[in-house]
């Protein structure tokens, strides 16, 4: 597997980003070795905090301070292909297994346990898939803006009209992609505008993307967003990240997925949804968690006011507050 590494000197004073750099080597499932980049603040019950895509752990910078001073250890790692993470070339060797397993051996690396799961957009993906396989290691867990998409409620036969419409859906600027999702349109999902944006527009930039979406984004903000992406190469991962999704019921993904979701379906550990007001992406997700997990059931869900897709960024006290009294209402057994 080639992969490359995002010089160091890109990181070098970021807005709001101290953090001490910590690494550890995985086996990027056929022998090579890939770097992980984490975040490791604080002392106290562990909070493992997983952005998507296509960001990085400068997500959750101004959320570590907050959950740190409330009592807690703060894990964020950049997922392989983002942030100070080695990123692989070539697109075909970013698969949705292939990230569940390299979170999987992140965590076993580390031997992380007794965690409360943090997760957002591709965070959720994999967050909940590992905590599905793996739920001996979670304590509870936090959904934001995210979910683990099965194809639940769309016939099988239904699989080649959606490729087709896919493949045929235009590819747009950022600009007139993000208006197909504030106003969706009737013939085809507004999420193909997303796939096909990421997979082919040209003029494609992790930094662009977030600047676009966020409430507010600097020029020193945009720089570290832009940080670890300085060639085309660099950006294989985040191009890569939306066509997994399993949106069409024919998806490789789909029965791993399914198999997450029977776990789920009699979860009993605590499980918050805690979405934004203003998500066009992800809105009305929680309410499937909200009625199927049993450890959803009795919970203070919120929906979070004045936030969009990337909530820890547009609300980062309000969804710190929310995590901090939800784990503090549900001690550890």
């Amino acid at each position: 597997m080639e992969f490359v590494r995002t010089p160091e000197e890109r990181f070098a004073d970021l807005k709001d980003y101290p953090f001490e750099p910590h690494y550890v080597e995985i086996d990027g499932g056929d022998g090579t070795p890939l770097r992980v980049h984490y975040v490791d603040e604080g002392a106290g019950e562990l909070l493992l905090c997983l952005h998507g895509q296509p960001s990085w752990s400068y997500l959750y910078r101004k959320m570590i301070p907050l959950l740190v001073e409330a009592g807690y250890r703060v894990v964020a790692p950049d997922l392989v292909g983002f942030g100070k993470s080695d990123k692989p070339i070539h697109r075909s060797d970013y698969t949705y297994a292939g990230h569940v397993a390299w979170l999987t051996r992140f965590l076993e690396a580390l031997d992380l346990r007794d965690m409360t799961l943090v997760c957002q957009d591709w965070g959720s993906l994999l967050g909940l898939r590992v905590a599905a396989e793996h739920p001996e290691r979670f304590t509870r867990v936090v959904l934001s803006n995210g979910g683990l998409p099965d194809g639940m409620g769309v016939p099988e036969e239904a699989a080649p009209v959606m490729r087709k419409l896919l493949a045929e859906t235009p590819v747009l600027s950022a600009v007139d992609m993000k208006a197909k999702f504030e106003d969706p349109p009737k013939d085809r999902p507004a999420f193909m505008y997303w796939v096909r944006y990421c997979d082919a527009r040209p003029d494609f930039h992790p930094a662009d993307v977030m600047q676009l979406m966020l409430r507010d984004c600097d020029e020193e903000e945009r720089r570290a967003w832009g940080a670890p992406f300085p060639s085309p190469e660099s950006m294989a991962g985040a191009r890569q990240f939306p066509s997994l999704v399993p949106i069409i019921p024919d998806d490789p993904a789909i029965p791993a997925n399914r198999a997450a979701w029977k776990v789920f379906e009699s979860f009993e550990k605590p499980f918050l949804t805690a979405f934004a007001s203003s998500d066009p992406v992800t809105k009305g997700g929680e309410k499937r968690f909200i009625e199927s997990v049993p450890g959803a059931r009795g919970q203070k869900h919120e929906i979070i006011a004045d936030a969009g897709h990337f909530i820890q960024d547009d609300a980062a006290e309000p969804f710190s507050q929310a995590i901090v009294d939800f784990v503090r209402a549900n001690p550890a057994p």
